[in-house]
């Protein structure tokens, strides 16, 4: 499929199965613009041996390999890229709903694959963590080739687990984080948001930008339902009720839009941005909408 013919729909996409192939159309499909990195400096990163061949540098040969092996190896390195990003995806029970051609999770593992994909072809180092009720996978920031099939591996691995509490994953995770960095926390946010407050300010301590992207589906935001419905608790599977939608939309939107204002203040109390998607938006909406903060910032 010619990139300019890459279709809008996060369903169709699915079709194609495999994170790489799907944020590899997405990304290449998107007029990227350059950006430059807020942060000033450089340095290089070590990223494998190989064999040494004639007319390589001398300087470059490992010299302690060549003590254990006899053979000479060359230490390669890379440019290390000024800006590091964190992508962090939620994995609780919560981000299960959706669809039947896509859910909340589906949906924010090819997002997070696309980012990945953004960041890395920028010469970005780009690291992963999943999460629900605690850290399930942690992968380092790098810009090193094989980081994106990495972070692909473990986000097609990744399943929905049980409940979660944001604020205590994140009071664990930010002290880890190495630099000042970008973070792109991908998740539905439905937890309490006063503790969660108390942690993205720790994220504001220490100097890390922050994007937060909402994920919902779009029957969380219209509550379309009109027959009798039952409920499932997605982080207690043990936990159902049928219930009359008329006689529950009205209190339903009446919570639902004060969750969300509380969120939007959150952001702006922060000074994080806040990007909310459902699962029918195109993954450029959120591209866009990470450059365009990255150049207002930049400036």
């Amino acid at each position: 499929m010619p990139s300019h013919e890459v279709s809008d729909d996060p369903s169709a996409l699915a079709k194609f199965g495999r994170l790489e192939v799907v944020a590899k159309l997405v990304v290449e499909g998107y007029m990227i613009g350059q950006h430059k990195s807020p942060f000033k400096g450089s340095s290089v990163e070590f990223i494998e041996h190989r064999q040494y061949y004639p007319g390589d540098e001398v300087r470059h040969i490992d010299w302690r390999a060549f003590g254990k092996t006899g053979k000479y190896y060359i230490k390669e390195f890379e440019e290390e890229t000024n800006l590091r990003a964190y992508l962090i995806v939620d994995c609780s029970g919560s981000m299960g709903y959706g669809s039947s051609t896509i859910s909340k999770f589906a949906y924010g593992t090819q997002l997070a694959a696309c980012f990945t994909y953004l960041l890395h072809r920028q010469r970005d180092a780009v690291g992963l963590t999943t999460f629900d009720t605690k850290i399930r996978h942690r992968i380092e920031p790098s810009s090193s080739p094989k980081i994106v099939q990495h972070i692909n591996q473990v986000l097609e691995s990744s399943k929905t687990g049980s409940e979660t509490s944001l604020s205590a994953v994140f009071e664990k995770l930010i002290p880890t984080l190495k630099r000042r960095s970008i973070v792109i926390l991908i998740s539905d946010f439905f937890d309490d948001l006063k503790a969660l407050r108390t942690a993205l300010s720790s994220f504001q301590r220490h100097q890390h930008e922050v994007l937060l992207c909402q994920v919902l589906a779009p029957e969380e935001r219209d509550f379309p339902f009109s027959k009798p419905t039952q409920f499932r608790n997605l982080e207690d599977l043990q936990d159902k009720l049928l219930v009359d939608p008329h006689r529950l939309r009205t209190i339903y939107m009446e919570q639902f839009e004060k969750f969300e204002q509380e969120l939007i203040d959150l952001s702006a109390h922060t000074g994080f941005d806040l990007l909310t998607m459902t699962t029918s938006d195109p993954y450029q909406k959120a591209l866009g909408a990470y450059l365009s903060s990255r150049s207002r910032r930049t400036r």
